[in-house]
């Protein structure tokens, strides 16, 4: 079981993040929230969650990455869920910081759920059911509500707008969007917005592609 990697970053896209560890390089998913704590830096440590899947045609190995634990939780918490697997998780954690996230959970709020991609009405109420007494029971929103204090600073400025654009349309094609659509909605939050951040691109994207 890897509890984490630390090394150097060696490469980050808003959605991977690669960690070259005694020689080796790790691939690692990430949301976006991983993204923006960790981007500029060159060395970091993410916590993992490794997701095995055999008996299938493929079996496969996958790595998910978290800045800290208290995310990494949440998104554990989140695949427990039915209905909700790891890239629905992912997405969850992208749309909304996990203080914004356990807030959500935490006051019933439906419709905040409702706005992530992909997540209907009985998902995000199965999501509610399911994690509100479990997150209150395990700390989780006392952790996160501190550890969230300092995590606000450092979010770079983006780069051109058209760098900022081919990574977000990647990051959605990831995530399972088609790129003609990802595109499209892309352009239109940048040519409102030129120089917002890709994460917050992304997030906002989110909320709009069909």
């Amino acid at each position: 079981m890897i509890e984490y990697i630390k090394g150097e970053l060696t490469d980050i896209t808003p959605t991977t993040a690669v960690i070259e560890a005694r020689g080796v390089g790790y691939l690692l998913n990430i949301s976006l929230n991983t993204y923006t704590a960790i981007q500029g830096s060159k060395e970091v440590k993410l916590y993992v969650h490794e997701a095995i899947m055999t008996g299938g045609r493929d079996d496969s190995y996958t790595l998910y990455g978290f800045y800290n634990k208290q995310e990494r939780d949440l998104y554990r918490m989140l695949i427990t869920v039915s209905g909700v697997g790891s890239n629905t998780a992912r997405m969850i954690l992208s749309a909304t910081s996990p203080a914004e996230l356990v807030n959500i959970i935490a006051s019933g709020n439906e419709k905040a759920l409702k706005g992530v991609k992909g997540i209907g009405l009985k998902t995000a109420q199965r999501i509610i059911v399911d994690l509100r007494d479990k997150m209150a029971a395990s700390g989780i929103i006392a952790d996160i509500t501190s550890a969230e204090g300092g995590n606000n600073a450092g979010i770079a400025l983006t780069p051109e707008s058209s760098q900022t654009h081919d990574e977000a349309v990647g990051a959605l094609t990831m995530l399972g969007f088609a790129p003609a659509a990802s595109s499209k909605v892309v352009t239109d939050i940048l040519r409102g917005t030129p120089a917002m951040p890709v994460e917050q691109v992304i997030k906002q994207a989110l909320k709009m592609i069909k």
